[in-house]
């Protein structure tokens, strides 16, 4: 798997107009798209069909978290709009109802561990008894247990989760920025390169791209950057 199968642009805007200018702009250096609420609820579902009918890769950003059966029923129309990826909550029910769901399907199921905007402090505001690293390595054991296709967490956490996932499920890693590049609203980031090498199959890059005054040479960059991280391992 190369760079262009690993590296997933966030469609981060509030128009499908926009999206539309990026995806013209990056062109076939970019393969791997996410569409999250933001775009979801202004024609972003619409976009991503056209976009995986094209030949793109689709990485649906929903976090589903319902009841077993109405989790289900989404799961089971999103697999049939051709998407590659799609998230959802890593609560144990909820994740082996979308397993069964999506069997037959080629769709990707991953389970959000710790949303990367939070850290130790805001878990205890929420109520949980324990720490960022102990919830996501908790769920991340949950997620292969339910038979999940990967894990998002953050890339700090990479090389853990990993540990407790095996070599075989995705591995999603948002908050990834560049040297010297803004954190913005992200508490747990890191750069391409080492989240490669931390064990990150697929890296969730929105705003250093889609924000850039030059988003291709900004996309080209981060490419470069990870194929220096891949190489030991394809050689």
């Amino acid at each position: 798997m190369g760079a262009r199968d690993r590296l997933i642009v966030g469609l981060d805007v509030p128009t499908v107009k926009e999206a539309e200018t990026i995806v013209a702009t990056l062109g076939d250096d970019i393969l791997f798209y996410k569409i999250g609420h933001q775009l979801a609820f202004a024609g972003g579902l619409e976009l991503a069909r056209d976009l995986a009918s094209s030949g793109k890769k689709i990485f649906l950003d929903m976090k589903l978290l319902d009841i077993d059966n109405t989790v289900a029923s989404g799961v089971e129309n999103i697999a049939k709009m051709g998407m590659s990826m799609l998230t959802l909550h890593a609560y144990p029910k909820a994740m082996r109802a979308a397993v069964t769901a999506a069997k037959g399907s080629d769709l990707c199921l991953l389970g959000v561990t710790v949303l990367t905007s939070m850290d130790d402090e805001d878990l205890k505001d929420a109520g949980y008894g324990t720490d960022a690293v102990s919830l996501v390595l908790r769920r991340a054991g949950q997620a292969r247990a339910a038979g999940m296709g990967g894990i998002v967490c953050s890339a700090e956490e990479a090389v853990a989760v990993r540990n407790v996932i095996g070599p075989d499920m995705a591995l999603v890693t948002p908050g990834i920025r560049p040297a010297g590049a803004e954190k913005g609203d992200q508490k747990r980031v890191m750069t391409p390169s080492d989240a490669i090498r931390a064990g990150s199959s697929h890296l969730v890059v929105a705003r250093p791209i889609v924000k850039a005054p030059d988003p291709k040479a900004a996309a080209r960059a981060i490419l470069n950057e990870m194929l220096s991280a891949l190489w030991p391992a394809n050689h």
